[in-house]
């Protein structure tokens, strides 16, 4: 079963979109006001809710890359 590394980049804005989209995986950090993902490694299972937060992104801070 493919494995994908799920990462957001310090051009997080922290407008939250991924989280409104993707709750499961995205939340935000208080110290940062960055989000950042729950888990770091996802599967095919959960990609496709994961590439939902990765496209809602204004500043493309979502990278989703295979393992």
């Amino acid at each position: 079963m493919p494995k994908y590394k799920v990462r957001v980049t310090e051009d997080c804005i922290g407008c939250q979109a991924c989280v409104a989209t993707c709750e499961e995986n995205f939340a935000m950090d208080d110290n940062t006001n960055k989000a950042y993902p729950k888990k770091k490694i996802i599967t095919d299972k959960e990609l496709e809710k994961n590439n939902e937060a990765k496209e809602v992104c204004p500043v493309e801070a979502i990278k989703i890359e295979n393992d």
